[in-house]
């Protein structure tokens, strides 16, 4: 079916192609268009609405090779490779419908790749807070079942990208540099660590997922890195093989009522165990690790029993409204001998 509908959509005088392109409200996508060779110096325009003689005029361009931005909208015309880039930004559920890249052919009808647009309700990222020495994990997430995405991750300000390329559907890290990805498919959910934070690294950044040749989705956010007063960046402490010990994590004012957590940290895991208190002057449940949050103090406590060498490094860290977790202080256990076992 799809193959007779492509056919007949070509035969259709100015039509070039049909796109189905998915969105994420708040978000963006990037759309590709081609488009005949010979039509490199024509004007290029992006409409919506019913063709031709209801689709309005979002963006139009005559530059050639340069992004042209209107509003929530930007075009590329890609002479080299005769192809439009469309870009929209901040999506809309009410922004799905169908719209159209046009050559403007003066003379003769108009040649035009239709798009079909689809935009899902969908939190953002918006903003996110780490700390000069610690680690973030920043949480996307998404709907649709890609295989093998290509995914970018730029600081937009400094022009950096750091891509990263998804080869299989194992929930594995991918490294590159201080950049890390996971691609938990079966939850819909894009996970990128940035470890060693420091002052430098604040600024906008966007994530972009390639789905195809046609199009890609992307979701910008802004991130704040702090250098606070309040919180030691690493604590050492010492504990006897069998024993326990007692944790003591300070945290910035603006977290007071977020989760707090201690996360084990065990080779490449960045978080193989984690253990969370949600509410003020309560331990969480009981367990090999026991946590306290004082709000009016600012101060995460807990213990950690029946401790092995394999409890070597921990993290005390805020986790945010969204999922976003920041990992403010190292703890480094050194853990000596056999202790007496209660």
């Amino acid at each position: 079916m799809k193959i007779i509908l492509t056919f007949t959509l070509l035969m259709i005088p100015g039509v070039v192609s049909s796109i189905s392109v998915t969105g994420y409200s708040g978000g963006g996508v990037t759309i590709t268009c081609k488009y005949n060779r010979g039509y490199t110096a024509n004007e290029k325009y992006f409409c919506k609405g019913q063709w031709p003689t209801k689709c309005s005029d979002l963006i139009r361009t005559d530059i050639k090779d340069k992004w042209f931005k209107y509003g929530r909208f930007s075009l590329h015309d890609n002479t080299r490779s005769a192809v439009l880039e469309v870009e929209i930004r901040n999506l809309r559920e009410e922004d799905s419908g169908m719209y159209y890249c046009v050559v403007d052919r003066l003379l003769f009808k108009d040649s035009y790749t239709e798009v079909n647009l689809k935009v899902i309700r969908d939190q953002q990222i918006g903003s996110v807070r780490g700390y000069s020495g610690g680690n973030v994990i920043i949480n996307y997430k998404y709907e649709m079942k890609l295989k093998d995405p290509l995914i970018d991750i730029c600081n937009t300000a400094a022009n950096k990208c750091f891509p990263v390329i998804i080869t299989n559907r194992a929930a594995e890290w991918e490294q590159d540099r201080r950049f890390s990805v996971q691609d938990d498919r079966s939850a819909g959910l894009l996970r990128v660590f940035i470890r060693d934070l420091n002052e430098n690294d604040s600024g906008e950044y966007k994530i972009t997922v390639k789905v195809s040749e046609e199009y890609s989705f992307f979701s910008e956010f802004n991130l704040i890195i702090r250098d606070d007063d309040c919180c030691v960046k690493s604590i050492s402490l010492s504990a006897a093989a069998g024993g326990s010990v007692n944790i003591s994590c300070k945290y910035p004012q603006s977290h007071i009522s977020d989760v707090k957590f201690l996360c084990w940290r065990s080779g490449a895991d960045l978080c193989a165990e984690e253990t969370s208190v949600k509410e003020s002057r309560r331990w969480s449940p009981e367990g090999k690790i026991q946590l306290y949050d004082d709000r009016e103090e600012q101060l995460l406590t807990g213990s950690i029993s029946h401790v092995t060498e394999q409890d070597s490094e921990y993290w005390c860290g805020v986790q945010s409204d969204q999922g976003h977790k920041s990992f403010i202080t190292r703890v480094l256990i050194h853990v000596t001998g056999t202790g007496d076992f209660p």
